[in-house]
């Protein structure tokens, strides 16, 4: 059972060295193996025992739900295409926001939700700066 709990934004999740306040107010610094990041539910374990867990915090992300799998598979398409970091899941996708993305989503005719949610992005087919871990899996702070 952790000890405590760190809220982290994605762009922090995927910083290899990074100081934070816990969410009781503690200091702490996370180090991680370059290339590593952090998921929501993962659990951080430091050298003196205190276990973490982290939260992803929510963030401005634009959501698209659509029952027609096809449609939402090429907006999936085109916003790959430009590189976007999508969460995907069935019946939907989100992607942090920005209003010309939220334009090229509404032209392939879906509706746009702007929300605050946190933002799992998949990671790449080859690797990149997210990617899957074990809720149990230990990284260290110190």
């Amino acid at each position: 059972m952790p000890a405590a709990r760190v809220t982290l934004s994605l762009e922090q999740r995927w910083k290899s060295r990074l100081r934070v306040a816990l969410d009781d107010g503690r200091e702490a610094g996370i180090f991680l193996e370059r290339g590593d990041a952090l998921k929501d539910g993962d659990h951080l374990a430091s050298d003196d025992g205190l276990e973490v867990q982290v939260k992803a915090a929510p963030e401005r992300v634009s959501t698209v739900a659509c029952a027609d799998s096809l449609l939402l598979a090429r907006a999936c398409y085109h916003l790959g295409n430009r590189h976007v970091a999508l969460q995907i899941e069935p019946g939907r996708l989100r992607y942090l926001h920005d209003h010309v993305l939220d334009d090229l989503v509404r032209g392939l005719g879906l509706a746009v939700r702007v929300e605050q949610a946190p933002f799992e992005p998949e990671s790449g087919a080859y690797g990149g700066p997210v990617h899957s871990h074990d809720p149990g899996h230990d990284h260290h702070r110190e």
